[in-house]
């Protein structure tokens, strides 16, 4: 027998006694891989096989994308490179353990992120299954940092993830942890919990706009928590479900030139829509990011990361007692290895479904970096002007104003727009949650049966096409409301550049037109109310 069929063999006998070695779980399938180690949100439904945001583990090219701030459908590329690694990672594995061939694999991606992200070596990556799982993660380092349980205060608490209102508060977010604990949704995590204050950003008159003290706000509730002797992790938004920032950066350096050192800022970026530079400036603050491979880049869902400050790590040392309910979320492999002591206090965990989805994130991220900046800028200017200008053509749509000054944001290709949120109307009126709901779904399946109309209408109908997943909008002076969400994401780009310049603007034109076709699929639903499914 060769020295690696041996070593297989000693493999193979310790799973069967329930040992470490997971060198079985890389021959599931790869579908079946691409959706483990998360939460129920991973679910596919059993007749659909998609998840809970109409996206399905394997590449559907034939539907049209625009739902980047959500989740999107696995690319070919992505797809491929997981299978990739998941074929190297088991070669690996035949002549080292799996969990030190994992180790590696992952240290790996860091580099390859800080790379792509044009980050220093002394940036720290931990990865989690999900941002919400990182929103953890960054209370529990922030508990060190802080020499303390913190109060978290959520700037855009109500444009932010669902569990963010869970994890604020150190709170079970799910009834299930990606290592497969069954918990009980919003109980506290042992040794975790705490307080939260939430900042809505949702202007309480109008219900759409942006409210105009989000920063007098955010200082105030600094400054009472502050006084009461407690201290501060303050979540900040960059960008929310509907594209917006707060607080403002005046804000931002009145906060660290009145409370230098007392207050923690950690920010959500998860929807990762704003430029390197930007980053790294965030990280030169001292502030921790939360990013994900899976929204504006078009990586599977879910795929998690937090990005640590250099310095801050230094605070681990201090770390005494491990909250004892934080080990059901996070494993030895999800930090670096640089922080050897804390990684000792963790189970050797390999999360292969977490992994795959950052490798075909990953293989997003370099795609899309591999486009060169200018036709970036370009491409994302053509195609927010352009849709910018259809929604605001359309009768049957009313878009969310934005919520920055374009003019004078400095933030590369992400100085604009990149999140179209807009509200359905049905002759001049509001259309109700549920329906705006249905139009989601409906728009998401070939509706070409259910359609009483003309051979066009039929073929503008059998498209299927996912958009963002509609934002709750409380209304002072009437019934709720939802804003469905046209994005432009990172593969929209990549798909458009092309050396020939004359090839590249007519790629762009091309996505245009899709977008215009979902458009007209989204008023011709509005017509046939009786025929979209609830």
């Amino acid at each position: 027998m060769s020295t690696g069929a041996s070593h297989l063999a000693d493999i193979e006998r310790a799973s069967e006694g329930g040992s470490r070695y997971r060198l079985r779980d890389l021959f599931t399938p790869l579908d079946t891989l691409l959706v483990s180690g998360g939460d129920q949100r991973l679910a596919l439904d059993p007749r659909e096989r998609v998840n809970a945001y109409g996206c399905a583990p394997s590449p559907e090219p034939e539907i049209w994308n625009f739902a980047s701030s959500t989740a999107s459908t696995i690319s070919q590329a992505g797809y491929d490179r997981a299978a990739l690694a998941r074929e190297e990672l088991v070669h690996k594995s035949l002549f080292d353990e799996v969990e030190i061939a994992f180790d590696r694999r992952c240290e790996d991606l860091r580099d390859e992120l800080r790379g792509h992200f044009q980050l220093s070596p002394r940036v720290d990556v931990v990865f989690s299954p999900s941002g919400t799982d990182s929103q953890l993660h960054a209370l529990f380092l922030a508990h060190a940092v802080l020499g303390g349980p913190p109060v978290s205060i959520v700037v855009g608490a109500d444009q932010t993830g669902s569990g963010t209102a869970h994890t604020a508060r150190g709170h079970h977010f799910s009834t299930m942890t990606a290592s497969g604990v069954a918990v009980r949704k919003d109980a506290a995590i042992a040794g975790l919990s705490g307080d939260s204050i939430a900042v809505p950003l949702l202007d309480a008159t109008s219900g759409l706009a942006m409210r105009t003290d989000a920063d007098a706000e955010v200082m105030r509730a600094i400054e009472d928590s502050l006084a009461q002797g407690r201290r501060v992790l303050l979540h900040i938004m960059d960008s929310s479900k509907l594209g917006w920032r707060a607080p403002s950066a005046a804000c931002l350096d009145e906060i660290a030139r009145r409370w230098p050192r007392k207050v923690q800022v950690v920010v959500d970026a998860c929807q990762a829509r704003l430029g390197r530079r930007r980053l790294r400036s965030y990280l030169d603050r001292g502030y921790m990011v939360l990013i994900t491979g899976s929204k504006f880049f078009g990586g599977p869902a879910f795929s998690g990361a937090l990005l640590v400050p250099k310095g801050l790590s230094r605070a681990l040392d201090r770390i005494e007692g491990i909250a004892p309910g934080f080990f059901d979320y996070a494993g030895r492999c999800d930090w670096p290895m640089m922080w050897t002591a804390l990684r000792s206090r963790f189970e050797r965990r390999p999360n292969f479904g977490q992994w795959l989805r950052w490798e075909a994130a990953l293989a997003e991220i370099g795609n899309y970096y591999a486009v060169p900046g200018a036709f970036r800028a370009k491409a994302v200017a053509e195609l927010a002007a352009g849709i910018g200008s259809m929604i605001a053509l359309s009768p049957s749509l009313r878009a969310v104003p934005a919520a920055f000054d374009e003019a004078g944001v400095d933030d590369e290709e992400f100085a604009r727009p990149t999140i179209f949120p807009f509200t359905l109307l049905r002759n001049g009126k509001p259309v109700s949650i549920a329906d705006t709901s249905a139009v989601h779904r409906a728009l998401a399946r070939d509706m070409n049966d259910d359609i009483v109309g003309s051979v066009a209408d039929r073929q503008v109908a059998a498209q299927r096409c996912l958009v963002g997943q509609p934002v709750r909008l409380a209304q002072p002076d009437g019934a709720p409301q939802a804003a469905l969400r046209l994005c432009i994401g990172a593969r929209l780009v990549t798909d458009a550049w092309s050396p020939d310049g004359a090839q590249a603007q007519h790629n762009v034109q091309h996505i245009l037109d899709r977008i215009a076709h979902v458009l007209v699929k989204t008023e011709l639903l509005l017509d046939h109310t009786a025929a979209v499914p609830a």
